[in-house]
């Protein structure tokens, strides 16, 4: 069996409609994952429903990738069809219900059989979220649909913080909920004292985690100007990154749109910016290597008058929208799932 290491960016529960142009046939297809929500370290059961072929022709392959913290797949047998299965190791080993498991399937295939453009069927698999997400993260299961004449490549999928709907491919995505009964777990832990740079008060810098194979990682902090000069965030350092930006995040038309801070973050005198999920962050470039949830970064930040100031990172999970979130190793209750599912 080949062993080549899947690097899906990321990544959740199970499924979601795709809808956008082909990128080799003009036909409007559809892959739609039949579920849309998963909690973290839980089961789920993934369906794949393939509701055209490409511009009339039949669909004769369907392959899936299960991304980076999605563990323990296993497809469902298919008459009719053949299933090939790609394995590989882990960027990290992961809990389950035999101990830590560092390996696993990372594509699923099917082939062989021929699905006409006028039928819809649906292609299974099991697999299990595991505590690499947090609620709020999204996971993108890219697809490949083949037909006797054309092809889809549903493998998309948005940048940190952006919206898909710009995307004229979009990789079918699933959304992290916390599951029932696990509120208490997924608070934000108590906000460490603040660091102090001349009049600049520095609150709780945190990251998220990044999926195997990941190239950028989103940095968050909240700064407070307690003196009576402005000053101005101009720049920020991990040595995982080759570099960074700040990055607003707004709405137009319903669109959420990303664009680099230019000339820096102002902070007025007497003021606080918040740098969180959704608006100001911080955005680390060329990453050489991942972030994951559990680490504390050494990293600076740099004012126009404060200087550069060393700070540390906490790492929080995929998806988390606080330092705080659910993390590795706490398992939500109720979770559920037959016990052979990793």
């Amino acid at each position: 069996m080949p062993r080549s290491r899947s690097r899906a960016s990321l990544r959740a529960a199970l499924p979601l409609v795709l809808i956008g142009p082909a990128l080799i046939s003009s036909a409007a297809a559809h892959a739609v994952l039949e579920r849309k929500e998963a909690a973290p370290n839980a089961a789920y059961r993934g369906v794949l429903q393939i509701m055209h072929g490409c511009d009339g022709h039949p669909t004769t392959r369907v392959s899936v990738t299960i991304p980076e913290g999605v563990t323990g797949a296993k497809p469902m047998p298919k008459p009719g069809w053949t299933i090939e299965t790609v394995k590989s190791a882990y960027a990290r080993a992961y809990p389950s219900f035999h101990g830590q498991v560092s390996e696993g399937v990372t594509r699923i295939t099917w082939s062989g059989g021929s699905l006409p453009d006028d039928q819809v069927d649906e292609f299974t698999f099991f697999a299990r979220i595991s505590d690499a997400f947090a609620p709020g993260a999204t996971i993108h299961f890219p697809v490949e649909q083949d037909c006797t004449e054309g092809s889809y490549r549903w493998s998309e999928v948005p940048a940190e913080g952006a919206s898909a709907r710009g995307l004229k491919a979009p990789a079918p995505a699933v959304r992290i909920v916390a599951a029932a009964g696990a509120a208490s777990q997924t608070m934000q832990a108590p906000a460490a004292p603040a660091t102090k740079a001349g009049a600049i008060a520095i609150e709780t810098p945190w990251l998220r985690a990044t999926p195997g194979g990941a190239k950028v990682a989103g940095g968050y902090v909240t700064l407070r100007n307690t003196g009576t000069e402005p000053d101005r965030l101009t720049g920020a350092v991990i040595p995982q990154a080759g570099r960074a930006e700040i990055h607003s995040m707004t709405h137009e038309g319903g669109v959420m749109k990303m664009a680099p801070v230019e000339g820096g973050l102002a902070l007025a005198p007497g003021t606080s910016v918040a740098l969180k999920p959704g608006g100001y962050h911080l955005m680390f470039l060329d990453l050489k290597d991942g972030l994951k949830a559990g680490e504390t970064v050494a990293g600076t930040l740099t004012f126009e008058r404060a200087g550069t100031v060393p700070v540390s990172f906490t790492v929080a999970p995929i998806g988390a929208q606080g330092p705080g979130a659910q993390g590795p190793g706490t398992a939500a209750p109720g979770s559920g799932g037959h016990p052979h599912h990793h």
